[in-house]
């Protein structure tokens, strides 16, 4: 089985993760979290540099102990270092990192404290009030175990998208090294790029159906196999994922892509007009009576209805048929249309990188500009920087400037935006900024009308500039706050 930059990247980030609930040295630690983002961020394969035997240690943070481990995770797919510290650490730890506000050091505070291993424990020692006490946590934090662990609970049932990446790419590698398979796609909410999946839908055309799915369900991960017959199979994988695969016919091809990426809103305005002109719709094609006349690509389909071929991300039912009849489907930004990067955070606060390796990695990427929006000292989990410590970046960036060319960096900070709207640093440290991002990190208890008054009255401030994660929302881990949006959006248009 193939492995993939991500597979090396996750196994590095488990054992810091690890370590760190142990207590482990906080720059052995610091070392693997490097090695993760430097393999994570490689835009050619490990895999093929170990193949090659080219030398690992010429990446930047990858030494002669990190280049073996890399060399035998991909030689065996997993690394022996992992399993042996799995061991010695109760399994629900790990877990707990999902719970928002949850460290390795929190986490380890709690088993070290509490006792407690597993999600369950979790739970009744934060109901019971006993987290509260804890150095470091308090009863807001403990509130929010227990709102994060009820949230888990209800979103269990969906994946989160970049996790589903993570499984699906190693999957689909498989599959596409299966003699005689000739095309492999992820169909479904995955495709459209929705932010959560229910479960995969994968197409596949080959010679031999039959094999396919033998292949399919050998698959290392699988964990139960739902279902198995000549041309769909269903299985579970080990992290509860469900996964379908359908083999189909050529000419069929378009129809099943369609059909099986959505969404369902999408599908049913195509086949009522499909029925306005006597047609018939499904995952098997177009047909007139008993006539296959489209199938075989999707843009076959759309251009039986006169219309060009429309991206899955648009394909929700929220006008884009309507657009793409009148010609104005709007154009997707691609990587290639990103030309900087204005939120970026530093190990000055959360980041894991210095400064000037942020800089010159942003320059690498051929970015013109980035901004540099550390923390400030309020929010809990970071160190954060106080108005001296900003001053001093200040200078850093200056120097850096003066240096480095073809690359602007631009002096910010994210700045908490406190209980009564005013900001975390005082306005004499924030005019010396090109951009102040604000946000809201505590006190998401607010009534509606509080929250929202609390923001417009940060926006008054004459150095706001942005307003960051303006929900608070976190995919599958936080509901948002309650705020009026649209009213930011006009106090944002009125104060420009």
């Amino acid at each position: 089985m193939p492995v993939y930059n991500s597979d090396v990247a996750r196994i590095f980030n488990q054992i810091a993760d690890l370590l760190e609930i142990g207590g482990g040295n906080e720059y052995r630690v610091r070392a693997y979290r490097d090695a993760a983002r430097t393999i994570a961020t490689l835009s050619s394969s490990v895999a093929d540099m170990v193949a090659e035997d080219e030398d690992l240690t010429e990446l930047e943070g990858i030494g002669d102990s990190m280049a073996g481990k890399i060399t035998e995770i991909v030689k065996t797919g997993g690394l022996k270092q992992l399993e042996e510290i799995e061991q010695r650490t109760p399994p629900a730890l790990a877990d707990m990192l999902n719970i928002s506000g949850l460290g390795p050091k929190r986490v380890r505070a709690i088993y070290e404290n509490l006792g407690v291993t597993s999600l369950e424990g979790l739970k009744a020692a934060a109901e019971q009030g006993r987290i509260r006490d804890l150095e470091g946590f308090g009863e807001t934090i403990e509130q929010k175990i227990v709102a994060d662990l009820a949230q888990a609970e209800a979103e269990e049932t969906r994946t989160r998208l970049d996790v589903a990446e993570e499984l699906t790419e190693p999957l689909v590698g498989y599959l596409r090294e299966i003699e005689g398979i000739q095309r492999v796609i992820v169909a479904g909410s995955y495709r459209r790029r929705k932010e959560t999946v229910g479960d995969l839908d994968i197409l596949a055309t080959g010679r031999d159906s039959g094999h396919i799915i033998d292949r399919f369900v050998a698959y290392e991960d699988v964990a139960e196999v739902v279902s198995q017959g000549e041309t769909r199979s269903t299985v579970m994988l080990r992290t509860g994922l469900q996964v379908d695969l359908r083999v189909v016919a050529d000419e069929s091809y378009g129809a099943a892509l369609l059909y099986f990426t959505g969404s369902k809103a999408h599908n049913i305005t195509l086949r009522n007009m499909a029925l306005d002109q006597d047609l018939k719709i499904n995952e098997y094609g177009v047909f007139q009576d008993e006539a296959r006349v489209a199938g075989e690509t999707e843009a076959e389909i759309y251009g039986l209805f006169d219309l060009p071929y429309i991206v899955p991300e648009l394909r929700e039912d929220r006008g884009e048929i309507e657009a793409a009849r009148e010609g104005n489907l709007p154009q997707l930004v691609a990587l290639e249309d990103i030309q900087g990067d204005l939120q970026m955070h530093t190990d000055a606060s959360d980041g894991h990188n210095t400064l000037e390796e942020m800089a010159r990695a942003a320059k690498r990427r051929g970015y013109a500009y980035i901004a540099i929006t550390d923390h400030s000292t309020h929010v809990a989990v970071t160190q954060g920087l106080d108005a001296e410590a900003l001053a001093r970046r200040v200078d850093e960036i200056d120097r850096l400037n003066d240096e480095l060319d073809g690359i602007r960096i631009l002096k910010g900070i994210e700045v908490d935006i406190l209980k009564d709207g005013s900001l975390d640093l005082p306005d004499e440290a924030l005019e010396k900024l090109d951009l102040v991002i604000g946000s809201v990190h505590v006190n998401f208890d607010l009534s509606r009308e509080k929250q929202t008054e609390r923001i417009i009255r940060a926006m008054d401030n004459p150095h706001f500039n942005i307003l960051a994660h303006p929900t608070g929302r976190k995919i599958g881990e936080r509901d948002p706050y309650e705020v009026d949006v649209e009213r930011l959006m006009e106090a944002a248009l009125e104060r420009g």
